[in-house]
């Protein structure tokens, strides 16, 4: 039994190794030993302003006056936000703020409730 991976291309099973690649004799496909191995996925962990570790459905406190870009809306010190969902990117929690509605925020400026 071979405990090398199938022909990404045409998904034959007679993979056979040539140096650092495999190739498939089948149709002929060449590919990297390395592309082949499985890649773990890379955890993201996000923390709040005072280092605690925040998870999707958690309760945030706004810690800082926030301004609303487009609007003259101010976020409130303080300011409870329930069910955050964590997102990649620059704002990296989603939320739904009574009185402003959704929006991104940084964790950066809440802290576990």
């Amino acid at each position: 039994m071979s405990t090398l991976p199938v022909c990404p291309q045409c998904q034959a099973d007679y993979t056979y190794e040539d140096g650092a690649m495999l190739v498939c004799p089948s149709c002929g496909h060449e590919w990297s030993a390395q592309a082949a191995a499985p890649v773990a996925e890379e955890v993201r962990v996000i923390k709040d302003a005072v280092g605690n570790v925040l998870r999707d459905g958690d309760t945030v406190t706004v810690i800082k006056d926030l301004k609303v870009k487009g609007s003259s809306l101010v976020v409130k010190v303080g300011t409870k936000v329930k069910n955050i969902r964590l997102t990649d990117g620059d704002h990296d929690i989603d939320c739904k703020i009574d009185g402003v509605g959704a929006m991104g925020l940084k964790s950066e400026f809440v802290k576990k409730a």
